[in-house]
């Protein structure tokens, strides 16, 4: 490959990590506490309220059924008024962070079910109030879990962000269509597979470091 092309690749790079990077936290922001509020507003548990859970868990299934890509081009109109472009890397972030949102909900639920409610019971005897029940007793024993699940979600933003280029949305993505795709060059193709693949290890075993440190059984 030509100096331009490691040029390129580099700069592709630095896009995708921006776009998920920024997606991810921007997701995590929102999708965290709807993890939570799915959890606790259920019927039984320490805020029940049926009127809010019900709601949420249909449009958080419904965000979820919809394949990306279509995602992508059915808001469209959203994302140009929200970053007055509907191409490039800061466009790609709205698609990303709204495709993330839902599983990043579904995720956090699932590593709060796991906690045993016998916990949850022996705070509730000892008096404490629901938000001290979900600040003391969920988020610590659910963390290390949590951390796992955000590293799929992480893994998956990866693979979304280079589909992202197939509209215009910059990055990996954007380089193998462009080079590898249209202009048949095999090499930055693979080249841009080998990053992808170094990426996602990376970010996998970081992930997994971070959980075996949250985790103090």
């Amino acid at each position: 490959m030509s100096p331009e092309i490691f040029s390129l690749l580099f700069e592709s790079l630095g896009e995708t990590l921006y776009m998920v990077a920024v997606s991810m936290i921007c997701a995590s922001v929102l999708g965290i506490p709807l993890g939570i509020l799915l959890v606790v507003t259920e019927k039984g548990e320490i805020l029940a309220c049926p009127a809010i859970n019900k709601p949420l868990a249909f449009i958080i299934n419904m965000i979820r059924s919809i394949p990306f890509i279509i995602l992508m081009v059915a808001i469209i109109p959203f994302t140009r008024f929200l970053v007055h472009t509907s191409i490039g890397t800061t466009a790609a972030i709205v698609p990303l962070t709204i495709a993330a949102i839902p599983y990043i909900a579904r995720m956090v639920e699932t590593s709060i079910r796991e906690i045993p409610s016998g916990l949850i019971e022996a705070a509730e005897s000892m008096g404490a109030t629901p938000m001290q029940i979900i600040r003391k007793v969920l988020l610590p024993e659910a963390l290390p879990s949590i951390l796992e699940s955000l590293t799929v979600v992480i893994v998956s933003l990866v693979g979304a962000s280079a589909m992202a280029g197939t509209i215009g949305g910059g990055g990996l993505g954007d380089l193998a269509i462009r080079y590898g795709y249209q202009r048949f060059q095999a090499d930055v193709m693979i080249a841009t597979i080998i990053v992808l693949v170094i990426v996602v290890q990376l970010i996998q075993f970081i992930g997994n470091y971070l959980s075996r440190k949250a985790d103090k059984r």
